[in-house]
């Protein structure tokens, strides 16, 4: 299996197009050693050169597509190697890029649970918008522990777990949670065994989601911030990570701490998703430098993994 990651900020992407926080100006001005990263998005495929699954459409996707060949290998005169979307929710982030996939020429096949297909159906109609072009063949992705795969991408099984975290803003369910709203996924190689769990908005690590990290051979997850009370902070926001549905790296019961008890099984330890005022971007960090004791590691567009 191979992991891609495509896209490693969390909304708005790195650096934010109106911020001008410490992080934004000095990656801007070249005073920071930070890596511009754009919004969160995976690819991941039986092995190299083979057609895969999109896990998540970024708004960012065709500046992906274009960074990284493997996405159109150029077989025919209309090609592309994603062979379907999985969502992990309905966020803005995660979803509108499925716009940009609309000269297809044939239905999307798409897979998400039903509260994200509601979302995407009525408050903001991505769903709808796109039946007027190559429409979407949507499948709709259980909670009930049973496996499902995308057809053309063989050897590859997922599962999906419900998570606490916060649907979108626009979510008449952004309150009031449902099972559904807010997904992490494993992906088991079924040749080699190996796992992936991927969670990119993760508010609280349930038994259930820590039994799945336990279990994976990668681990990558949430990493938006790295304080509860970073945005309130820089005075950029008015509420802490985890009433927005991320648990921070820092702090007791942060995700570092949550890292650390995983066996010595798991091979990595990644962060995705990372909001542009979050210090772990800045490689000088004392921040980044505790990552690295920790043998936690911060996504970087383009990153490759090969299980």
């Amino acid at each position: 299996m191979r992991i891609t990651v495509l896209g490693s900020a969390a909304g708005g992407g790195f650096p934010q197009w109106n911020c001008n926080c410490r992080n934004c100006a000095g990656v801007r001005a070249g005073t920071l050693r930070a890596r511009p990263r754009t919004q969160s998005s995976i690819f991941v495929q039986p092995e190299a050169g083979s057609d895969g699954v999109l896990f998540n459409a970024s708004p960012d996707i065709l500046e992906q597509i274009r960074s990284h060949p493997a996405l159109q290998p150029a077989r025919a005169l209309r090609d592309s190697a994603i062979a379907g979307v999985v969502l992990i929710d309905g966020q803005v982030d995660h979803a509108t890029g499925l716009f940009m996939l609309r000269e297809r020429g044939q239905p999307l096949p798409l897979w998400c649970t039903e509260p994200v297909a509601e979302d995407l159906s009525q408050g903001n109609p991505v769903l709808r918008v796109l039946s007027h072009y190559c429409g979407v063949a949507r499948h709709t992705i259980a909670l009930d522990g049973q496996d499902f795969d995308v057809p053309g991408v063989p050897h590859l099984r997922m599962r999906a777990l419900a998570l606490d975290g916060k649907a979108a803003p626009y979510s008449p369910h952004r309150e009031h949670p449902v099972a559904g709203d807010n997904i992490g996924v494993t992906v088991v190689d079924s040749r080699s065994g190996r796992r992936l769990f991927y969670a990119p908005g993760l508010g609280a690590i349930t038994p259930p989601v820590f039994d799945a990290m336990a279990c994976a051979d990668v681990v990558m997850v949430d990493g938006t911030f790295w304080r509860d009370d970073e945005m309130l902070r820089l005075g950029v926001g008015t509420k802490r990570a985890r009433e927005i549905g991320h648990l921070p790296q820092s702090g007791e019961g942060g995700m570092l701490e949550w890292l650390a008890r995983l066996p010595a099984t798991t091979r990595r330890r990644l962060l995705i998703h990372i909001n542009n005022t979050n210090p772990i971007l800045d490689e000088d960090s004392a921040e980044h430098a505790a990552l690295r004791r920790a043998g936690v590691e911060v996504c970087e567009d383009g990153m490759t993994i090969d299980l």
